[in-house]
């Protein structure tokens, strides 16, 4: 034992890393514990799933990450509760004690009480979620190839997604790239090109936290490259063979889940006061009512911003609640005062719409079309972890602007399948 204060951060995605990065010249032993070995970089995961990269392009071993900081300690362990009144996380394995508590569990997919329709809609969170969804829609394809019969096969080739935020348009426009480009040339008995592309927001526009031209401008560019774009429609039933809506039924091969989240049981542990999304509710420094101690950062917190509005669930947030909370847990421990409260700076919003099309809200900056993209994709391998995964996603990108291609079209055996095959 060091003497040193403990510090347990629950959770490595974009908040816990950076709250660990920022102690790794305090007087602290820091444990980090999540249930994956690996951090994966979310705003990308979109394109595991559509085959344009593989999951090592976008993940990497949180222990290497924080191999060079030497107060830092990785466990692979899943948290079952937290003891705020004896300040100790309990585990699978076991308990551990903290003085400070920093939970950056992040959220999940929300089915607005419909949590069984997750088997046949599955949503884009973690690396299984990209290499699932990109096992559907692959295999849709190939199914359909051997298809004799014409309604299923049609049924086959029709994609859905449900939502019309950054993701359900990103997975939109990929799906569409697939279909229109990748495989056009790879099949005999279909035509790839005739795939179906729905794409189901049950507000008024598509990117809602988007100025209205630049939503606008996603429509007819989703429209162009053959997405079926329906506004103001409800999704009241998922199942095996598509979605029913209020108005109708649309049967489909593969349906995506993109229209909402939930936080992560931070509430439930800690017997907190949260949101309707289940966000607890933090103090203006992070911290939990009551518990100067233990804070919550990213998706998991609901934090107001200076004008009082909810700050947004993405990862530039919840790396700017990371550093907040690394900093002030540094000064406590050092015994110097701290009471600025958190302020967050929004630094603009992205969204790409297939392979040369982005809209992108950079303060008062409006980009769109194919600078819109560059500039997409320059932030995105900016923020890549690792000069490798940098210069291999670029390469990649580039390669499959230039050739139409995407070198990830591997369909391998799903979790649990009893298989041999792996994941590539």
């Amino acid at each position: 034992m060091t003497g040193n204060a403990r510090v347990v951060i629950v959770g490595a995605g974009f908040g816990g890393l950076e709250c660990a990065k920022a102690l790794r010249r305090a007087q602290v032993d820091v444990t980090v514990i999540d249930r994956e070995n690996h951090h994966c970089f979310q705003p990308l995961l979109y394109q595991v799933a559509t085959a344009a990269l593989s999951p090592a392009d976008i993940a990497w071993p949180i222990r290497h990450i924080l191999r060079p900081q030497r107060n830092a300690t990785v466990l692979m362990e899943e948290v079952r509760d937290v003891d705020p009144e004896r300040k100790c996380v309990q585990t699978q394995f076991g308990e551990i004690p903290y003085d400070y508590l920093v939970i950056a569990t992040g959220s999940t997919h929300s089915y607005f009480g419909h949590d069984d329709w997750s088997r046949f809609a599955p949503g884009l969170k973690r690396i299984e979620d990209g290499t699932r969804i990109r096992r559907s829609i692959l295999i849709a394809f190939e199914r359909a190839e051997v298809m004799t019969d014409e309604d299923q096969r049609r049924r086959l080739l029709t994609f859905v997604i449900v939502g019309g935020g950054a993701t359900g348009v990103e997975m939109a426009g990929a799906i569409a790239d697939v279909a229109r480009q990748t495989l056009a040339a790879d099949f005999r008995r279909i035509d790839p090109r005739s795939a179906r592309i729905i794409l189901i927001e049950a507000g008024p526009r598509l990117l809602p936290t988007f100025p209205a031209g630049l939503s606008d401008y996603a429509l007819k560019t989703l429209t162009r490259v053959g997405v079926e774009v329906r506004t103001e429609t409800l999704v009241t039933k998922c199942d095996a063979d598509g979605v029913d809506l209020k108005d109708g039924r649309i049967d489909a091969g593969t349906v995506i889940w993109a229209a909402g989240v939930t936080a992560s049981p931070a509430m439930r542990w800690l017997n907190a006061e949260g949101d309707r999304a289940g966000r607890v509710k933090v103090n203006s420094d992070l911290s939990l009512p009551g518990h100067p101690e233990i804070f919550v950062v990213g998706d998991t917190a609901a934090v107001t911003d200076k004008n009082g509005h909810p700050v947004p669930g993405i990862a530039p947030a919840a790396k700017q609640m990371g550093t907040y909370v690394g900093k002030l847990i540094s000064a406590r421990v050092a015994g110097r005062e701290w009471n600025k409260p958190f302020k967050y700076m929004h630094l603009g919003d992205l969204a790409t719409i297939g392979r040369r099309a982005a809209v992108v809200k950079f303060g008062p900056l409006e980009l769109k079309g194919f600078i819109g993209w560059v500039f997409w994709s320059v932030a995105h391998i900016y923020f890549l972890i690792g000069l490798r995964n940098r210069f291999v996603v670029a390469f990649n990108w580039f390669w499959d602007y230039v050739t139409f291609q995407r070198g990830a079209r591997l369909i391998t055996d799903p979790p649990n399948s009893g298989g041999t095959g792996r994941d590539a």
